[in-house]
C-alpha cells in the first residue's frame, strides 16, 4: 500500500475471474489477479503475464508516468492502440504488478 495526503493505493490478490475479450478475441483470461484501487480511479485488474495472450500484442511507443506507481510501457492491437499497459519496474510500495499487465476494458465472469 502506498497513501500520500488525498491519495491512496492498494493492491490485493483477487479471487476474481477475469476476461478480456476484443472483436471477439480472447486476449487474456486469469484466475488470480492482483486488484488495485487507486483514489479517484476505476478499480483496475493486474494480469499475470502467463494469462495474457502477449503473442497478439504490439508493443507502442507510447509511455506515461505515474508518480504513484512509476513509468509505464503500452502495448496495442492493430485496431487498438494503446490497449494495455504496464510497469516494467514499478515503485517499491506496487512491486507486486510488476510483470502484470493492466487492460482499459475488462470483465468479470461468474462462474
Amino acid at each position: 500500500m502506498t497513501t500520500s495526503p488525498g491519495h491512496r493505493i492498494t493492491v490485493q490478490p483477487g479471487t476474481e475471474h477475469v476476461r478480456v475479450v476484443h472483436d471477439g478475441q480472447v486476449l487474456a483470461e486469469s484466475r488470480r489477479p492482483l486488484v488495485l484501487r487507486e483514489t479517484g480511479c476505476p478499480v483496475r485488474y493486474y494480469l499475470p503475464s502467463e494469462d495474457v495472450r502477449t503473442d497478439l500484442l504490439t508493443a507502442s511507443d507510447t509511455r506515461t508516468h505515474c508518480p504513484f506507481k512509476g513509468d509505464a510501457s503500452y502495448w496495442s492491437l492493430p485496431d487498438a492502440a494503446d490497449l494495455v499497459w504496464a510497469y516494467p519496474e514499478p515503485k517499491p510500495e506496487v512491486a507486486a504488478i510488476k510483470d502484470h499487465f493492466c487492460f482499459y476494458d475488462t470483465e468479470t465472469v461468474t462462474d
